[in-house]
């Protein structure tokens, strides 16, 4: 996945979950932040951010927070980045999905089942397939956890996996991490309880929990490799 037109800044503060404001070569400007999680341990003050300038004059803002540098690691920071990356990967075949080793007759994204809308729906000769995408972001001493903050959305998700697997559907659970060289990724308990509990009994059921690291660069990011999950 790339960007286009981006841009090194500084940040500056984030006055609410939609905006931010950063320095852009000496001017301060006000920026889309595209993601609504809280990111604090990311968003602290000074720190470089990179942005992708909008070639659409009719925008309230002229950038959006695409990217944060933390210590040596750049992580990308979109919320909308995880799907598409993971569909490219599908259908350039740079992953293969484990327990599905028929070749992908038809992709598609979303697709309502239940009362959920899953991110990507596919069908291979034999199998028909739910996948829910969900992007981490947050690190602890190479560790990545998810989620920052509580989802109840998310538990809904992961609840109507285990119906749909039940129902004959294939089912995964993809968490696009959104950095590279990464220890595993583990559900954030402290944060969630629910939630992680929801995906081991999800695992139970015959959804595969699965997570990716991804390379990123300003102006790109694409799955890079299979990550280790612990539950």
């Amino acid at each position: 996945m790339k960007y286009n037109n981006t841009i090194k800044a500084e940040f500056i503060e984030r006055p609410n979950r939609f905006i931010a404001y950063c320095n852009v070569c000496g001017n301060t400007e006000k920026v889309h932040v595209k993601n609504t999680g809280r990111c604090r341990e990311l968003l602290t003050p000074n720190c470089t951010v990179y942005l992708e300038e909008s070639d659409n004059p009719n925008r309230k803002t002229k950038y959006s927070l695409i990217a944060v540098q933390k210590g040596d690691r750049l992580i990308n920071m979109d919320s909308q980045a995880p799907n598409k990356v993971v569909y490219e990967a599908l259908v350039n075949k740079s992953i293969i999905l484990p327990n599905l080793e028929e070749e992908i007759k038809l992709i598609k994204a979303e697709k309502t089942y239940g009362n959920s809308r899953f991110d990507i729906y596919l069908e291979t000769e034999n199998k028909k397939v739910f996948i829910e995408i969900k992007g981490a972001t947050l690190e602890e001493e190479n560790v990545v956890m998810f989620p920052d903050a509580k989802t109840e959305r998310g538990v809904k998700h992961i609840n109507e996996l285990i119906k749909a697997s039940e129902g004959g559907y294939k089912c995964y659970v993809i968490f696009v991490v959104q950095m590279e060289d990464v220890l595993y990724f583990t559900p954030n308990k402290k944060m969630h309880i629910e939630l992680a509990d929801a995906l081991k009994i999800a695992n139970t059921k015959g959804v595969d929990v699965l997570a990716y690291d991804c390379t990123v660069n300003p102006d790109s990011i694409i799955i890079k490799d299979d990550v280790k999950v612990i539950l």
